[in-house]
């Protein structure tokens, strides 16, 4: 039966059919709003597979056609996923997957086509919204619809469902999705435009002098947002999703399918096998949770599988690998959390608050333009800074864009296998690896001084070790790279990754996780800002519902943590030695105007000289009079700059020679070129002899009459400044 439902809330119109299109899915849903049209399916297979994990894929989709585009490049369809796609293929699946119930492990895709769009619409929060509505009104067993909000802040007010424009303009980007209950997920960065802040140099009183309220200074800052503000905005979003997601679900039910009927596996661990391991195994555990503290691997917990596999009570009791493997899983999970939230220790001996042991190494690499090796507790982030010009940007097309686009901060992410001790292929970038990268990239990108920014800037960052936010360690040394290579920043940026486990009225918050708190924890945080803000911030919640004042409490020791790490960078930062001799520069320096010719020289032989000399790339703006020189060393930049200024000052020095105008005189032809001949003048002036006035015929070349070298008579006809114009005084017949 196609149905039909029309929404007015939150900042937006959406209109959602289904039952016409895609009817052989499970469920499906178009979502219209505007211009822009989505086609959401969910389609479940109906026999669970035998690992005990939810295997769901999602996949958005964006169909060029969709905007009225010819896919680029030399195949002429979609191929594979943008980063945009796949990131919001993330953010769909990070915000549905707590929706199934536990023990369900039927295989599940679900698919978000973009049909058509509106260059201002929020594609990713639409997405989410259709992608929970076709899931919603399926066979599947998931009762509950998410809706996803996004909240930007323009003149220091907070906007919902900003358009792209208003969302640019401002100065948050903080994106938040839940069910009508409970938040899930929430991920925000800061707006990296430059703001300015203004300061009198000096106290003015505008009424006795107001020509000096010109005299300002002009301080750009990072548009970092305060903890209590961050707070306001997210319960903004809770008031907007607890009213969409409740909609949803009353209006929806009239088309939702009947659940189908599927088993749930029990996740509960054997009760017996459990007190068998505890009885009988506990020292065990508590060494391999001490393992665990140092690596996230795990392999300590196998190899005690392995161990109560070849136990006599568990082969006479013929209990399987996968009951052992639960009911261990079970006891370390319960011991972890006891430690916790009754002893107030962690596994590997810490408060709950403190920051592990961090070291901190900068340009360690000769030949690259700016390193760090970031390294706390078991995590370990070797990242590097390189600089490149306006040709090394990455091109990337938006399908809300009318061209193409150029990514000038770039920040790439690897964890390799060996990062876990593990024996795995390498290969290209997943999911992980982009969202990562991509939460790194929002934490540093506000922190550069724009104005002050003239190159393309690269960071990658390889993770060497990983116990706990390998992602975090990036952010750090990624601050650093940046100060190694001598970028403009305005502020170091750290980050920290927060955790927080409950029981029934106990709950503990955790400072510097490691993998084994991730896992077993209820709800894992990360954290990055500057001393005086948060610039990003990305939120998983496992347990339900986080109250708005345990979060502003998580906060506030993020915030303490961020200050600590932010204290050891700050003295790393001071011992930095710039890698000067392998260091890219850029000089911009203003000439007159008219002395561009001066370094251009006769047919562009002067500044073919400089660049091959001092292997530079030179721009010249003849009508500005600016000159902007790039060359891979600072020390070759400046002597290129000091010869270009002393040709310069040298030019202005020499007066030129005023010529009576047709009076012969004598000059010496100094070279030919097709279109005439240029002559030195006395007072070592070259004019222009052209083809026209050498012969009163026509001539094949100005090399038939004349020869390099040669002295002749000339008479100036014109004189303009540097531009003078000759004829012969007698025309060759």
């Amino acid at each position: 039966m196609a149905c039909r439902f029309e929404f007015e809330m939150n900042n937006r119109q959406t209109v959602y059919e289904t039952g016409k299109i895609a009817r052989q899915a499970n469920g499906s849903v178009v979502l219209r709003s505007g211009k822009t049209v989505l086609l959401a399916t969910a389609v479940m297979d109906d026999k669970p597979v035998e690992e005990h994990f939810l295997p769901l894929t999602v996949q958005y989709i964006e169909k060029s056609y969709a905007a009225g585009k010819i896919p680029g490049g030399f195949v002429k369809r979609e191929t594979k996923p943008g980063d945009f796609e796949t990131l919001t293929s993330r953010l769909i699946d990070r915000s549905l997957r707590p929706l199934f119930p536990k023990g369900f492990y039927n295989p599940v895709q679900i698919t978000v086509m973009l049909l058509s769009v509106d260059e201002n619409a929020d594609l990713q929060s639409l997405a989410l919204d259709a992608a929970s509505a076709a899931l919603f009104m399926s066979d599947i067993p998931v009762e509950r619809c998410v809706s996803g909000v996004r909240i930007g802040r323009k003149e220091g007010e907070f906007v919902l469902n900003p358009s792209l424009e208003e969302l640019e303009e401002g100065t948050l980007d903080l994106f938040v999705s839940g069910t009508k209950e409970d938040l899930l997920m929430i991920e925000m960065r800061a707006i990296g435009t430059v703001d300015v802040e203004i300061e009198p140099t000096v106290a003015i009183d505008p009424m006795m002098d107001p020509m000096l309220a010109d005299e300002i200074v002009q301080i750009p800052h990072v548009n970092e947002l305060k903890e209590e503000e961050l707070v306001e905005a997210i319960a903004l979003a809770k008031q907007a999703i607890t009213l969409a997601a409740g909609e949803y679900e009353r209006v929806f039910a009239e088309a939702a399918k009947p659940k189908k009927a599927v088993e749930l596996f029990e996740e509960r661990a054997d009760p017996s096998i459990v007190t068998y391991i505890k009885e009988f195994y506990m020292e065990e555990i508590n060494r391999a949770l001490d393992g665990m503290a140092k690596s996230e691997r795990g392999g300590e917990i196998k190899a005690l599988v392995a161990k109560v596999l070849e136990d006599e009570t568990a082969q006479a009791e013929g209990w399987s690998e996968d009951q052992i493997k639960a009911a261990v899983g079970e006891v370390k999970r319960e011991r972890v959390r006891a430690m916790i939230l009754e002893e107030g220790k962690r596994a590997d001996g810490r408060g709950l608050r403190d920051v592990r042991p961090i070291s901190i190494e900068t340009n360690l690499l000769p030949s690259v333009h700016g390193s760090c090796l970031f390294t706390r507790g078991e995590t370990q982030a070797l990242v590097t800074c390189t600089l490149g010009n306006r040709q090394d940007a990455q091109m990337f097309e938006r399908i809300t864009g009318k061209s193409a686009s150029y990514e000038e901060f770039m920040v790439h992410y690897n964890f390799p296998g060996f990062s876990v001790g593990e024996a795995s292929r390498i290969g290209p970038p997943g999911r992980r690896e982009l969202g990562h990268g991509n939460l790194a990239k929002r934490a540093l990108e506000p922190a550069l001084d724009k104005t002050q920014l003239d190159m393309i800037i690269r960071l990658v960052s390889e993770i060497l070790e990983s116990n706990g936010s390998s992602s975090m360690a990036t952010v750090c040394g990624g601050s650093l790279a940046l100060k190694a290579a001598d970028v403009p920043v305005l502020k170091l940026i750290a980050g920290v990754a927060m955790g927080l486990v409950t029981e029934n009225d106990k709950y503990a918050i955790l400072t510097d996780i490691m993998g084994l708190e991730d896992h077993d924890g209820d709800m894992d945080f990360k954290v990055a800002g500057s001393e005086d803000g948060i610039t990003a911030l990305q939120m998983d919640i496992k347990l339900g519902g986080v109250s708005l004042d345990l979060l502003k409490e998580a906060l506030d020791q993020a915030k303490e943590a961020r200050l600590h790490i932010l204290g050891i960078m700050e003295e790393a930062a001071k011992k930095i030695e710039v890698n000067e001799e392998v260091l890219p520069s850029t000089e911009i320096f203003h000439i007159e105007p008219h002395k561009i010719v001066d370094i251009i020289g006769q047919a562009g032989k002067t500044i073919r000289e400089i660049i091959e000399k001092f292997e530079v790339n030179i721009d010249l703006d003849k009508k500005q009079g600016e000159v902007k020189v790039t060359g891979p060393s600072k020390a070759k930049v400046k002597a290129a700059c000091d010869h270009i200024r002393s040709i310069a000052e040298g030019s202005a020095k020499k007066e030129l020679p005023q010529f009576e105008i047709d009076k012969p005189i004598k000059g010496k032809v100094k070279k030919i070129v097709d279109f005439g001949a240029f002559v030195e003048l006395p007072g070592g002036v070259d004019g222009l002899l052209h083809i026209s006035k050498i012969s009163r015929g026509r001539i094949g070349h100005p090399s038939d009459l004349l020869h390099e070298g040669q002295e002749i008579e000339v008479v100036v006809k014109s004189q303009k400044g540097h531009k003078i114009e000759l004829a012969l005084s007698k025309p060759i017949d």
